[in-house]
């Protein structure tokens, strides 16, 4: 069930994000990549995106 009627991810997506954000800053921090954090933001993302837009097709 999405977080609110405007947000297409969950409690859990929304918590993964924000915590893989905070990995990303402590990294870019230390001059790291953040590359493959940023795939994994973006692939839940869509994921999340295509769950609600398959729900609301129905």
């Amino acid at each position: 069930m999405a977080a609110t009627s405007k947000d297409p991810h969950n409690a859990r997506e929304i918590a993964r994000v924000i915590y893989l954000g905070a990995r990303a800053a402590q990294r870019q921090a230390r001059g790291k990549s953040t590359k493959r954090i940023e795939r994994e933001v973006d692939r839940i993302r869509e994921k999340a995106q295509a769950r609600e837009d398959a729900r609301g097709k129905k």
